[in-house]
């Protein structure tokens, strides 16, 4: 029999959450992704079950278990809350309203009230995709009791992978009109009991026992998926009256570390970190706060020591939420010590450094020429801190690449489910260096490089294993500094590339003649020309010839470079060069004729005469430097320039990548700030200019591109090697 108060304040509570429920259930349609709407309905169901199961009314609990258990799904992702399952839900609150309203009558549901509710049950589990009811044991049905191989832990953690629940009823729980067994039966609608024993040390002799006063004791262990305030709510009527331990599984304890990392950075109180992460409920941290203040020690002894003590928290736990505070401590002083700045501000000072740079080398010109060595000193300070401020500028644009590397782990992540392949990412270099302009423009360029190298480059699980590597592929990012460039490498341990194939495509597509001479990297480039593909399928992902080329095009836009490197049966690797800011460089310039040059110095070796190390021998020109033979170039005669040459000419020995080169020129004239702009549509097709800068005569010096000149020189070099063999045959 249940009390009359009883009933009526749960059917008043009853009442309350189902108009909670009803709010929510009208409002979930137009918010199906709010996840706060989802937890109000789940909430509410789930507190209606647990109040119900106290009582013993079986009918509701079964009912509201199966809706919790298709809310569960839905909070979890796995079921979406369309508007037909919003529907039902509706349909669901309205004969959970009946059930209620005939517990308050204190009649049994009319037959036609069952069988509506059987065919909301069969509804709400086929979502489930199953046809019978997982149960919770009926109220006249006790858990079996087993023999006692529970034990009570000594810690928070339990060594297996079920909670430990620890009852301890008081004596006036019977008077109180509780049955403790409705407790354990409860339990059972939240998950299975595995077993359970019954402590009964405390009962007195047969002559001392009151019949009235409750003895009993639990130690349970328990196999379920709720979290333990969903567990601890079960006891909401009867936590006055009865000591509870809640312990949660050895998998929990991982869990909870998990969570406390994923909180969000802000700053919260030890206690309030252990609630959020679901390790303490709301009610054990009050009960803990109350005991350390009852005990009044000065000083005050951390919250951290007296919930490991009472034995509430496990210390890793403790210790991993300690850890999270100092983390968010420490970040808010980093935030503080930062100041946002607009990325178009940052751009526009880049641009008056440079300005100010071109000013103050006029500047310098003039105190030059006017020879006054007072200005000439002030002005090579001033030269001095003008460096000294552009250094400084240009490093608030420079960015690691890291976070850049770190989008492909979702890319990686997502391909290698579509093509159904295990790849593994590997990323080196995310401490490097660079300016954010070229950050921004080279994540094009490389997810396509990313996905080009999974669909193509590694091969699938059989095959891999056939050849005797691991089914799991693995790719590689890797970034380092090189020669005042950045170098960045996609590399796969997959099939590499087929020559042959490459090369017979290229030769039915028109790109090379029949019998032509290329070298293995010649012929490996040309999977960059536009349309090319040796593809025998067209996928989702590649296949149709289209992106290489515009790889290369972007990757050249930024004056930079990529080239690719294969072996095959064992893997590729793509190697993108880049320089290291777009805005300000250091140069060396030259002169030649009347005009001047500028050569990047990060790509200057060293400065030779000519007439030293000079070879002509046919219609090659070497120079022979120390050992080394370099192939050198006239700048005179690349750019076509006229006027009287000089009797002493000199060499600017240049290096790029793993290549080095010699440059002709009339007259070094030292080094240079130089600030870059870019050349007009009219040279978009002269590779051997990078730009051009303003020097402080106002007169124009264009800047040398290095990459695309020593490309130009071993072209004309294999140009000139295949002819020579052809003319020998």
């Amino acid at each position: 029999m249940i009390p009359d108060e009883y009933l009526q304040t749960f059917v008043v509570e009853c009442t309350e959450l189902l108009e909670q429920m009803e709010e929510a259930l009208l409002t979930v349609e137009q918010a199906a992704d709010d996840p706060e709407i989802i937890n109000a309905i789940f909430r509410a169901a789930h507190t209606i079950k647990g109040s119900a199961g106290m009582f013993g009314l079986d009918a509701i609990v079964v009912f509201t278990h199966a809706a919790e258990s298709v809310l569960d799904r839905v909070r979890s992702g796995d079921i979406a809350m369309g508007a037909e399952l919003a529907a039902l839900f509706i349909e669901a609150h309205d004969h959970l309203r009946a059930l209620i309203h005939h517990v308050a009558e204190g009649s049994d549901p009319a037959a036609e009230t069952e069988r509506h509710g059987r065919s909301l049950i069969a509804q709400l589990e086929a979502y489930l995709g199953r046809t019978t009811t997982d149960q919770p044991a009926p109220a006249g049905e006790i858990p079996i009791v087993h023999q006692s191989t529970v034990e009570r832990e000594q810690s928070d953690v339990v060594g297996t992978d079920h909670w430990h629940i620890s009852l301890r009823f008081g004596p006036e729980v019977f008077r109180n009109g509780m049955d403790p067994f409705s407790f354990v039966r409860c339990l059972s609608s939240l998950g299975d009991i595995v077993q359970l024993v019954t402590l009964i040390g405390a009962i007195p002799t047969a002559e001392y026992m009151d019949p009235e006063t409750c003895y009993l004791g639990f130690e349970i262990s328990f196999s379920s998926a709720a979290d333990k305030l969903a567990i601890e709510n079960v006891f909401n009527f009867v936590r006055s009256d009865c000591l509870i331990h809640i312990l949660p599984p050895r998998s929990r304890a991982v869990e909870y570390l998990r969570l406390i990392q994923e909180l969000p950075e802000q700053e919260m109180r030890l206690g309030e970190i252990l609630v959020k992460c679901g390790t303490l409920t709301p009610e054990e941290l009050d009960t803990i706060l109350r005991f350390q203040s009852a005990h009044g020690e000065e000083p005050q002894r951390p919250i951290g020591e007296v919930l490991v003590e009472q034995q509430l928290v496990s210390p890793p736990v403790v210790e991993a939420a300690l850890e999270k505070q100092k983390q968010i401590k420490d970040n808010k002083k980093n935030e503080a010590s930062l100041i946002r700045v607009d990325a178009e501000k940052l751009d526009e000072l880049i641009n008056l450094v440079g300005e100010l740079i071109i000013a103050g080398a006029g500047t310098n010109l003039i105190a030059r020429r006017a020879k006054m060595a007072d200005l000439i000193e002030s002005t090579a300070t001033l030269s001095r801190l003008v460096e000294e401020v552009r250094d400084s500028a240009l490093a608030l644009r420079m960015v690691q690449i890291g976070a850049t590397f770190s989008r492909f782990q979702r890319v990686v992540r997502d391909v290698s489910k579509e093509l159904g392949k295990d790849v593994d990412l590997v990323i080196s270099g995310a401490e490097t260096e660079l300016d954010k302009t070229v950050v921004e423009k080279i994540g094009d360029p490389l997810t396509h490089l990313v996905r080009n190298s999974m669909d193509h480059g590694i091969e699938p699980a059989e095959l891999r294993i056939a050849r005797g590597k691991p089914a799991k592929g693995t790719l590689e990012l890797n970034a380092y500094h090189d020669a005042g460039s950045i170098v960045i490498e996609v590399s796969d341990d997959g099939g590499g590339l087929n020559k042959e194939k490459i090369l017979n495509k290229a030769i039915e597509r028109g790109l090379v003649s029949e019998g032509a001479n290329l070298s293995d990297k010649d012929i490996y480039n040309l999977i960059f020309e536009a349309g090319f593909s040796t593809a025998d399928a067209v996928s989702n992902l590649s296949g149709r010839g289209v992106g290489m080329d515009v790889v290369r095009r972007n990757i050249q836009a930024l004056r930079g470079s990529v080239d690719l490197d294969s072996v095959e049966g064992q893997g590729s690797t793509i190697r993108i060069r880049l320089p290291l800011t777009l805005a300000i460089i250091d140069g060396f310039m030259v002169g030649v004729g009347n005009a001047a040059y500028v050569i990047p110095l990060d790509m200057v070796v060293e400065c030779v005469e000519l007439g030293a190390w000079a070879s002509d021998e046919g219609k090659g020109q070497y120079l022979n430097l120390r050992g080394e033979v370099l192939p050198y170039r006239r700048l005179r005669d690349h750019f076509d320039i006229s006027g009287d040459t000089v009797q002493r000419e000199n060499v600017v020995v240049v290096r790029y990548g793993e290549r080095k080169a010699g440059l002709v020129v009339d007259k070094l004239l030292g080094e240079f700030q130089t600030v870059i702009k870019p050349l007009g549509k009219l040279f978009k097709s002269e590779r051997s200019i990078g730009g051009f800068t303003i020097l402080g005569t106002g007169e124009v010096a264009l800047i040398v591109d290095v990459p695309g000149l020593m490309g130009q020189i071993e072209h004309e070099r294999e140009a000139t090697e295949m002819t020579s063999v052809a003319g020998s045959k």
